[in-house]
């Protein structure tokens, strides 16, 4: 699947707020691919079908974890909040005919990071975090350490995220938590 292709999949679906998001996503990732050489193409499209399910309805969610069960894997007894990703990337593969495993997996995991995570996963996270339109205390900051060192970027958007989640009482997917034990533990000294 091409950008373009992707953009006349995900526009009509999205609302105006979202998909200024999604452009935004878009640029970042874009952006950072080229300063971590990964594929610039793949982290557009990846950016662009990231929150292609965002706006759905929680019952619809459900309904396309159900339909494809094998894939869903233990979806629907993860926190509500991070099912999106995870319905994006069935669509994307199910429906719009993304075949590559590292644009599915970075759309998969965008909100919630996973083990091990690739070049790409880490830059659709980041590129999620700190697109143009956020504006939370500290986005700055991780704005600049992502064009520097991105995994100890990762290591940081993980640990705000986790924090921003318990501060809110919400509940945590364990694949963040494993997550940022895993980046923490993988980082090389400076």
């Amino acid at each position: 699947m091409t950008c373009e292709e992707a953009k006349k999949i995900v526009k009509p679906r999205l609302s105006e707020k979202r998909w200024t998001h999604t452009k935004n996503v878009k640029k970042m990732a874009v952006k950072l691919a080229k300063q971590w050489g990964a594929d610039p193409e793949k982290a557009a499209v990846a950016a662009i079908l990231h929150d292609s399910a965002k706006e759905l309805p929680k019952s619809e969610l459900l309904q396309i974890f159900a339909d494809n069960a094998i894939i869903a894997e233990n979806a629907p007894a993860r926190p509500s909040p991070v099912w999106h990703g995870i319905a994006a990337a069935i669509l994307a593969e199910t429906q719009w005919g993304v075949t590559d495993p590292e644009i599915l997996s970075a759309i998969r995991c965008h909100t919630t990071g996973k083990l091990n995570m690739t070049k790409l996963d880490k830059i659709i996270y980041l590129a999620d975090m700190t697109s143009a339109e956020r504006d939370w205390p500290g986005v700055e900051d991780l704005r600049k350490l992502e064009m520097q060192d991105l995994d100890r970027a990762l290591c940081d958007a993980l640990k705000r995220s986790i924090d921003f989640v318990e501060e809110k009482g919400g509940t945590l997917d364990p694949e963040s938590v494993a997550a940022y034990e895993y980046a923490k533990e993988h980082l090389q000294e400076p």
